[in-house]
C-alpha cells in the first residue's frame, strides 16, 4: 500500500492535457445529461430517455444545436437554462471556468493547469493564459450583454417586456457560443427578413466564431497593420468567404419556391446572407434547410467542415487550418520550398499538423457517415452526410431529419459531436508534443512513388 500510493499520485500528475480535457468534457456532458432526465426539465414532467437527454446535453456542451427534440415546447424554464448553462461552460471551455475560480478564490494556478488550459484554448504558448482567461470572460461578457439588449428590444415589439428579454439573453448566449440553440420551433424563420435579427445573431456568431485572440489582437493594437499573422488570415478569409458564400447561396436558391423563390428581393439577399454566413459557425436558419437544393447543401458541408477559427466557440478544422492547406498546395505546384504569407514564413511543422487535422476529419465523418448507411435505412445519403458534417463540426445545421435519427443513429451523432468538439484539440495537442521530441534513431532515407 505504501509503495503504490506514489505510482497512483505520478500517473494522475502525468496525465496529458489532452486526456484531462476529453474527461473533463465527457464528465461534464454526463453531468448535463443526468440535469436534463430531471423530471422538473421537461414540460409533461416525464423525464428524457437516456439517449436523448445523452444527445441535448452533448449538443449544448460542444456548442452544436443538433436536437431531437424542441427546445421551446419539451423543456421548462429550469431545462432551458440547464441548457444555456451547458452553451457556456461549452463556450469557454470547462477549464476556463475553473482557472475563473481559481482566480476569484485567490489560489494559486500550478504549471498543470496552465498546460491544460493553454491547450484548451489553443494558444501559442504558456505566457498570458491567464490573463487571456479574464478577457476572454469580460469579451463574451459585454459582447452578450449588447446583444441581449438590442435583441430585447427588438422583441419586445411582439411579446412582453419578461419574455423579450429571455428571448434577447437565451439567444445572444447560443449565437455568441455557436450552438445554434432557438426557442421557436422554426428557429428564427419568423424573421427571415428582419434586419435586427439578422444583423444581431450573424454579428454574434461571427464575433465568436473568429476566436478570442483575434477579439483582443484588435482592441489591443487596433492597427491592421500590426494585427498578428493569425489575425490578418482569420479576418481576411473570413470576410471573403462569407462574401462568396452570401452570392453562391443566392445563385442557387434564388428560384427555389421553398426557400428563397416566393421572398420579396430584399428579404432574398437577408436570407441569403444569413444562410450564407451561418454553415461554419452556428446552427441557426431563417429558411428550411431540408428544402435547400442540392448544389447548396454540399457547398453547406464545404463549409461546415472548415468551420471558425481556432481558440473560438466553433469547430471544424478551422480556417486557418484550410487556407494554409490552400498555400501548401499552391506551393507545391508552383515548386517553392517555403510558404509566406503576407510576407512571413509558415513552418512547415504547421503543414503537417494541418494536413494530419484535415486527413483525421475526413477519416472521422467518414466512418460516422458509413455507419449511419447502415443504422437509417431508407434515408438518401445527402441527408445523412450532411448530418454528419452538421455535428462533425459542431454546426447544428439539419436536414429536418435529427428528430427521426434511430437510438443507434443518435448515439453515432453524439459520438460526432463530442469527436468535432474534443478530437482536434486532442490531436493538436498529441502532434505539437511528438513535433517537439527528437528522434532517437534516424534510418536511412527511401523515396516511394505518389501521385
Amino acid at each position: 500500500m505504501i509503495i503504490s500510493k506514489p505510482r497512483k499520485k505520478h500517473k494522475v500528475k502525468h496525465l496529458e492535457p489532452a486526456s484531462i480535457l476529453f474527461v473533463g468534457f465527457l464528465g461534464l456532458i454526463l453531468l448535463g445529461t443526468c440535469l436534463l432526465m430531471i423530471p422538473a426539465a421537461t414540460s409533461d414532467r416525464h423525464h428524457l430517455s437516456f439517449i436523448d437527454a445523452l444527445f441535448e446535453a452533448t449538443s449544448a456542451v460542444c456548442v452544436t444545436g443538433l436536437a431531437v427534440v424542441d427546445t421551446g415546447t419539451t423543456f421548462t424554464l429550469f431545462g432551458q437554462l440547464i441548457l444555456l448553462v451547458l452553451i457556456q461552460v461549452g463556450g469557454w471551455g470547462f477549464m476556463t471556468i475553473g482557472i475563473l475560480m481559481f482566480i476569484v478564490l485567490g489560489k494559486k494556478i500550478g504549471l498543470q493547469q496552465r498546460l491544460i488550459l493553454k491547450e484548451s484554448l489553443n494558444a501559442f504558448s504558456l505566457q498570458g493564459v491567464i490573463a487571456l482567461v479574464q478577457r476572454v470572460v469580460l469579451i463574451t461578457l459585454a459582447v452578450e450583454g449588447i446583444g441581449a439588449l438590442i435583441l430585447a428590444i427588438r422583441w419586445s415589439q411582439e411579446m412582453s417586456w419578461g419574455r423579450a428579454i429571455y428571448y434577447g439573453i437565451f439567444h445572444s448566449v447560443s449565437a455568441f457560443n455557436n450552438a445554434g440553440f432557438g426557442l421557436e420551433p422554426d428557429n428564427l424563420s419568423k424573421w427571415v427578413g428582419d434586419p435586427t435579427v439578422n444583423i444581431m445573431i450573424t454579428s454574434l456568431f461571427i464575433i465568436g466564431g473568429t476566436g478570442f485572440f483575434v477579439i483582443a489582437d484588435i482592441f489591443r493594437k487596433r492597427n491592421i497593420r500590426k494585427f498578428s499573422l493569425h489575425t490578418k488570415i482569420v479576418l481576411v478569409s473570413t470576410i471573403l468567404l462569407n462574401v462568396v458564400s452570401t452570392l453562391i447561396i443566392f445563385a442557387l436558391e434564388y428560384h427555389n419556391p421553398h426557400t428563397l423563390g416566393e421572398l420579396s428581393m430584399g428579404d432574398k439577399w437577408w436570407a441569403a446572407y444569413f444562410q450564407g454566413v451561418v454553415p461554419r459557425t452556428a446552427g441557426f436558419n431563417t429558411v428550411d434547410i431540408g428544402a435547400l437544393t442540392l448544389p447548396s447543401k454540399v457547398y453547406m458541408m464545404g463549409l461546415m467542415f472548415i468551420g471558425a477559427a481556432p481558440g473560438s466557440t466553433g469547430g471544424g478544422i478551422k480556417i486557418t487550418t484550410f487556407v494554409l492547406i490552400l498555400f501548401a498546395l499552391w506551393s507545391v505546384l508552383t515548386n517553392k520550398e517555403e510558404i509566406n504569407v503576407f510576407r512571413r514564413r509558415i513552418p512547415k511543422s504547421l503543414v503537417y499538423r494541418a494536413f494530419s487535422i484535415t486527413t483525421s476529419g475526413i477519416i472521422f465523418v467518414s466512418i460516422i457517415f458509413f455507419l449511419l448507411t447502415i443504422t437509417e435505412k431508407g434515408v438518401d445519403m445527402a441527408t445523412l452526410l450532411f448530418e454528419t458534417f452538421s455535428a462533425s463540426g459542431t454546426v447544428g445545421l439539419s436536414a429536418n431529419f435529427t428528430g427521426d435519427l434511430s437510438p443507434i443513429g443518435r448515439i453515432l451523432i453524439t459520438v460526432m459531436m463530442f469527436i468535432g468538439r474534443v478530437g482536434p484539440l486532442t490531436i493538436g495537442f498529441v502532434l505539437a508534443i511528438r513535433s517537439n521530441k527528437q528522434a532517437k534513431i534516424r534510418y536511412a532515407e527511401e523515396k516511394i512513388l505518389i501521385g
